[in-house]
């Protein structure tokens, strides 16, 4: 049987003692939700259910979210803890207060809603695909409390809610005018590193990351491929190079400003302790396409552009996805984008071989 007792502090303390249980104890206002409390603990006791959630009922999702930024978030790629970082502030001052026991699908949900009718810094809506990211580092979270953390959790309130759908994917192209606009205004930089590293990714399809990571003995300019071993989805691939990815990695290879001490194909200047890092290009991009009058074109815009040219010239899903690194051909199939004049020509040659 359960005490209930008054505290000096005119609460009311049910405390449980049961063989077989350890010593479970909760205040309340008053005492029929102290009796109410006790007379389910008891219940669930001797059906062999209960769980005890004094944990998760203590812990704020602030406090689990500095916790996992703490023990998980460090074993996964830096660029993912950066963005999980950001994540997980924006969850924090939306539903930071509320415990783990306490939040529930239905506050979840809301949370979605009010995040996708939310501007951005670029005054449009948050994108669904933030969203999903948001909501799936939450769910993790949860995953981690209730296999790892021994929280007392009993479910997930991220498993069951409908996801906001990833969207349609970006099918900016780069026209013959763009690209040489584009790289006139790269040329004009005096770090030549600049312009190789945008005609490394239209040539190759490699992600920003890559190319940016790349080191010296990595790249093979006589068999004419790249070796990437640090990739978004763990997975090694050996990338083919184009006759112009390989003039081009010859020039960077041989830059005659390169430290003896050095072995990124692209480099930044020293940071602390004189060690250098990547080169940092982002800021001299977006002035560079911003001048070439291309403000809707993003880095990873080049990417989209080498996998759609490789699968216009021929090349098939498996050959492209080799290429790329794409994991299933849902995702290629996003990043491909052909134009309709292209595929006219493609039936006018197929009809010239019929007659």
């Amino acid at each position: 049987m359960a005490t209930i007792v008054k505290t000096p502090s005119a609460t009311w303390k049910a405390v449980i003692r049961k063989s077989g249980w350890p010593t479970t104890a909760k205040t309340f206002r008053t005492k029929r939700d102290a009796q109410d409390w006790a007379r389910r603990t008891e219940d669930e006791m001797v059906r062999g259910v209960y769980i005890q959630r004094s944990a998760s009922e203590r812990m704020t999702l602030e406090a689990a979210l500095k916790r996992y930024l703490a023990d998980i978030t460090p074993t996964k790629k830096p660029s993912t803890q950066k963005s999980e970082r950001h994540k997980a502030n924006t969850l924090i001052e939306h539903l930071g207060k509320y415990s783990l026991a306490a939040l529930t699908p239905e506050l979840v949900a809301n949370y979605r809603d009010k995040r996708l009718n939310t501007l951005g810094r670029r005054g449009e809506l948050i994108s669904p695909s933030t969203v999903r990211l948001e909501l799936a580092l939450l769910g993790h979270l949860y995953t981690v409390a209730i296999q790892e953390w021994g929280l007392g959790l009993t479910y997930n309130p991220v498993q069951n809610i409908r996801k906001p759908s990833p969207g349609e994917g970006r099918d900016r192209r780069l026209s013959p005018d763009e690209e040489k606009r584009l790289f006139d205004v790269l040329r004009q930089h005096s770090n030549p590193m600049l312009a190789w590293i945008a005609r490394i990714a239209l040539e190759t399809g490699m992600r920003s990351s890559e190319i940016l990571t790349l080191s010296r003995s990595q790249v093979d300019v006589k068999r004419r491929v790249v070796r990437l071993t640090d990739t978004k989805n763990n997975e090694a691939r050996l990338v083919p190079l184009t006759q112009a990815a390989t003039e081009v990695f010859k020039q960077a290879l041989h830059n005659p400003v390169r430290p003896l001490d050095c072995d990124l194909v692209f480099f930044g200047e020293p940071g602390k302790g004189g060690k250098r890092g990547p080169y940092a290009y982002t800021k001299l991009w977006n002035q560079a396409k911003k001048k070439a009058g291309l403000d809707d074109f993003r880095f990873h815009d080049l990417r989209h552009e080498a996998v759609s040219r490789l699968v216009e010239v021929g090349l098939s899903d498996q050959e492209v996805a080799a290429i790329s690194g794409h994991k299933s051909m849902q995702m290629l199939r996003r990043y491909t984008h052909l134009r309709a004049e292209d595929l006219v020509k493609k039936l006018d040659g197929l009809r010239d071989s019929f007659i």
